[in-house]
């Protein structure tokens, strides 16, 4: 074989490696390995040169085939080490992630489902208020509506009775889509959103729940300090041996921006600067990639943050274990007492429904019976 013909050889070789990378990684991105990229890019370099060095006769000696194969074996092997790691991260048990909330549809045959003994003073029959809300106090409007409203098929994410994140449900709200929503406090964002749209947000407190921190069950820390609290979020302490716990770094989760939960960690943060918070890439379809905020998976040196009804009800993850803060324990009596310092109001909130029924409603819940209902089904009520 002539230098041109292996020359030419080696183009070919080239273009059919490269048809044959690119399919092998588009299909890989498709299906969100990313940490595999990596492995896949080197393994076709090095297959790629093994083929020319063929063509050009390079193998003639032992020695040049061992030192090829064993620099090719330690490529391949460094560049498998985001992908190791993935399949390590895809082990670690995922908290504070999916509940199966057709447990608390209302009218449903579940029993998780809280109800009066009696009762109720409020029946709707027609002009029904649009509900949507966190998934965190899904059970409890829930209740409300099983209470109050006609026998229907109320399907979580279609009907006048949804459920989805904070964000969703506030804009539900600002673009009109919805009635009422019951969600935590809105973040500055969802409060300028509103302002754009001419809507002006009405909060009505109708309970109190715990913002709670949680660690791997194994973590010898039991309790931090408020100022603890902030020192980790704002980075300023990067070490569990800095807040009384074993010498190893401190992976400390966050929720994506406007969520219930994020926006009460900046109100509990205040002027202090959080720090960026983990994130990871994930694959789209069609081989795009997103940067997003990365879930709590609960490794030993992780610390994330929900609402205490979530976290104990309906995530019920016996491998984490809720922080003392300040020394107090986050219970349905030191959120009642105030004993707990991070305990705060949750809301149903409107921007100017015409419904009638929004006004009953809400005066319902915060009536004796709708309050009994509440705690009933697992709640803090606003009245101490």
């Amino acid at each position: 074989m002539s230098f041109f013909e292996q020359v030419l050889s080696a183009v070919f070789i080239l273009i059919g490696m490269f048809f044959l990378t690119f399919a092998v990684l588009f299909f890989t991105l498709i299906i969100g390995k990313i940490s595999y990229v990596a492995f896949i890019l080197t393994s076709g370099v090095v297959v790629y040169i093994f083929f020319v060095l063929l063509v050009f006769h390079f193998f003639q000696t032992k020695k040049r085939k061992v030192i090829f194969i064993s620099f090719g074996i330690i490529a391949i092997l460094v560049s498998t080490v985001p992908a190791i790691k993935y399949e390590y991260t895809k082990r670690i048990e995922m908290v504070d992630a999916e509940v199966n909330i057709y447990v608390y549809k209302p009218f449903s045959d579940s029993r998780e489902v809280a109800t009066l003994e009696e009762a109720s003073t409020l029946q709707l029959k027609d002009q029904l208020p649009r509900m949507d809300g966190a998934t965190a106090l899904y059970p409890l409007y829930s209740a409300f509506v099983q209470a109050t409203y006609p026998e229907n098929d109320y399907y979580p994410y279609d009907s006048a009775v949804m459920v989805n994140t904070t964000p969703d449900a506030y804009d539900n709200l600002i673009y009109g889509k919805v009635d009422m929503i019951f969600v935590a406090a809105p973040s500055e964002a969802q409060l300028t959103k509103a302002k754009q749209q001419g809507k002006e947000l009405e909060l009505t407190p109708i309970g109190r729940e715990a913002f709670v921190f949680f660690v791997n069950q194994k973590n010898k820390v039991n309790g931090l300090t408020m100022e603890q609290i902030k020192d980790i979020y704002s980075g300023k302490v990067t070490n569990w041996k800095g807040v009384g716990g074993a010498d190893d770094s401190i992976r400390a989760f966050q929720r994506p921006a406007d969520s219930g939960s994020q926006t009460a960690l900046e109100n509990l943060m205040g002027d202090t600067s959080i720090m960026e918070a983990p994130s990871e890439d994930i694959a789209t379809g069609m081989g795009g990639i997103i940067n997003e905020v990365s879930q709590y998976k609960n490794f030993k040196n992780a610390i994330g943050y929900t609402f205490r009804f979530y976290s104990t009800e309906m995530v019920g993850n016996e491998k984490i274990k809720l922080l003392e803060i300040d020394g107090v324990a986050p219970t349905k009596e030191t959120i009642r007492s105030g004993a707990y310092p991070i305990a705060s109001e949750f809301y149903i909130v409107t921007a100017g429904s015409d419904n009638p029924n929004v006004e009953k409603m809400i005066e319902w819940i915060l009536s004796e019976q709708g309050q009994k209902l509440l705690e009933k089904a697992g709640y803090v009520p606003i009245a101490k």
